[in-house]
């Protein structure tokens, strides 16, 4: 254990599931996790998933863009031959290494759409069938892209995004202490992560979350963040794993 966050109160919101390396991590360094999960992933029928797929042409590339993709697609793909797999970041190609599945696509750094797309494998897709495993909704600048370069591009979601509801008590336990001053940094993964703690928080907590250091692994969400809530602090990490995000937050100006 280390004292690298000692004193420092970091606020989680990451679902339960998913949420345990970090807080790990930030107690190893000597901070104190507060945790409050605001997006619930909710996994569809696998007869529903597998259902759609047979009904889809055979796949020569299959994109997983999350550890859930992996968690609730992998298994109805593991059969198809043939089949060349791409992973958006290293969680997912370590989720994918779990579950059986070799990813031989995946970005020499970065982990999102913008690296991935830079892969060799993607440069001329003419005539190809590719399938981006996901979950309900989310960006089209992979799909728009793939089909620009020749691709035919089919959506196979896994799982749907909501965001939480949480206890009343514990949430308004939380504001209580974040008044007080014990929360110095939110983590935010996600867009979809910050509009549903918008909606989660009071709105008179709006801007107590914008007087307090964002940390995220996501350009796109310090764009929305500035955009929400202007004058807000933010800083990127250079992963999305534990140690990225703890190291972003040693290293933000006190």
């Amino acid at each position: 254990m280390n004292e690298a966050l000692k004193g420092t109160g970091i606020l989680v919101t990451r679902p339960t599931a998913q949420s345990g390396d970090l807080t790990r991590a930030i107690t190893h360094s000597g901070g104190t996790a507060y945790h409050l999960p605001v997006i619930d992933i909710v996994p569809r029928d696998p007869a529903d998933v597998s259902s759609e797929l047979a009904a889809m042409p055979v796949p020569d590339i299959a994109i997983f863009v999350s550890r859930n993709a992996v968690l609730y697609g992998a298994k109805a793909l593991r059969r198809t031959t043939g089949l060349k797999i791409a992973a958006i970041g290293p969680a997912t190609r370590s989720a994918l290494s779990d579950a059986g599945l070799k990813a031989g696509i995946f970005p020499a750094g970065g982990f999102d759409s913008e690296h991935l797309l830079e892969h060799p494998a993607f440069e001329d897709l003419a005539g190809k069938q590719v399938l981006i495993v996901r979950g309900d909704g989310g960006r089209e600048l992979l799909a728009d892209t793939l089909r620009q370069r020749g691709a035919t591009v089919n959506y196979l979601a896994t799982y749907a995004r909501k965001t939480a509801i949480p206890d009343s008590q514990q949430l308004s336990g939380l504001v209580e202490s974040w008044r007080d001053g014990a929360i110095d940094v939110v983590i935010v993964m996600s867009v979809d992560s910050l509009t549903s703690l918008l909606k989660i928080l009071p709105a008179d907590c709006h801007e107590l979350l914008r007087k307090t250091r964002l940390v995220t692994p996501s350009k796109r969400v310090i764009q929305t963040a500035t955009e929400l809530l202007p004058g807000v602090q933010a800083e990127l990490a250079d992963s999305p794993q534990a140690e990225g995000l703890v190291g972003a937050i040693t290293q933000m100006p006190q």
